[in-house]
């Protein structure tokens, strides 16, 4: 896995997004500033029509960028919209069914929940990498906290690498970004006037004085 000491950044776009908006701007803002590994789209319509648009516009910023782009749950869609993969919310039940669908080069992501075995389950069977979360009080998965020794866990005993989100504040950031590949950010940044500055808090309080 990579260098845990130094791990890279998600994102997480917010679940309503109007494209003639500013966030296509915001989201431009944050990649030029900011070494990111990639933008998971994960908007609360299933209407393929919203996603597809969203998808192409915010595939052409990521791309262009060379930032790679999942999106939540929705399997189908990957091909059809030029996305690199998919990330699954159910933790390793349709790992096996994605990897088969989208191939071998396709990113196949497992949210976890705070689970030891659902995460162990989903890299046994091909997850690109797990998320458990949150991380702080949310209302990702059943709200059950993921803490810092599951990362800790993770990270000296499993290969596959780790993802930690749901709603960071500076002190869980600086805490868990020692155990993990990459640190998740969505509303935490998006929710602030200027999310480079926000970002930039967030990294800061991960490196050791």
């Amino acid at each position: 896995m990579t260098d845990t000491a130094d791990p890279k950044i998600y994102l997480i776009t917010p679940p309503e997004i109007d494209l003639q908006g500013e966030f296509p701007d915001r989201l431009r803002t944050v990649f030029e500033a900011f070494d990111i590994a990639c933008l998971r789209l994960s908007l609360s319509s299933s209407d393929e029509r919203v996603l597809g648009k969203t998808a192409d516009l915010l595939r052409e910023v990521c791309h262009t960028h060379e930032v790679a782009i999942v999106i939540e749950r929705h399997m189908l869609l990957v091909e059809p919209f030029g996305l690199d993969g998919v990330h699954l919310s159910d933790g390793a039940k349709n790992v096996a069914k994605a990897r088969k669908l989208l191939g071998k080069d396709a990113i196949v992501g497992a949210y976890c929940a705070a689970s030891r075995h659902a995460g162990m389950n989903a890299a046994e069977i091909g997850a690109d990498y797990v998320s458990f979360g949150p991380v702080t009080v949310s209302n990702l998965g059943d709200g059950e906290i993921a803490k810092e020794d599951l990362f800790e866990w993770w990270s000296q005993m499993i290969e596959v690498p780790v993802i930690a989100e749901g709603r960071f504040d500076q002190q869980s950031a600086a805490a868990i970004a020692q155990h993990v590949d990459f640190l998740a950010f969505g509303d935490e940044i998006w929710s602030s006037a200027d999310p480079v500055a926000e970002l930039n808090t967030m990294m800061r309080a991960k490196r050791p004085s």
